[in-house]
């Protein structure tokens, strides 16, 4: 029997081998929402308004630049080089 901590920790798959969160697809929806494909199959809705912190986030502030948004190394990226970790967005889902 899986002990409960694997059971609750997305990062595991049904044949208890390491599975990495990954970003498979963004669509800017409006402000500072997208909605995230993830690898595990779910599709959420983030809003990162909050999450802008740091000056390389700065930038994302303007609206017109956080639309630009693409894919890059499993994640989502913008053209001045701010990402977030798959997994910290994967973790806003249950949050917002």
């Amino acid at each position: 029997m899986a002990n409960l901590s694997e059971k609750s920790n997305p990062w595991y798959n049904t044949t208890k081998t390491m599975q990495f969160i990954e970003v498979s697809q963004v669509k800017y929806l409006n402000e500072y929402k997208l909605q995230l494909q993830f690898n595990t199959g779910e599709s959420k809705v983030v809003d990162l308004k909050d999450e802008l912190k740091g000056e390389v986030f700065l930038p994302l502030k303007n609206v017109d630049f956080f639309k630009q948004c693409k894919i890059a190394y499993n994640t989502v990226e913008w053209p001045n080089g701010a990402d977030f970790a798959p997994e910290y967005l994967y973790g806003l889902m249950d949050l917002k």
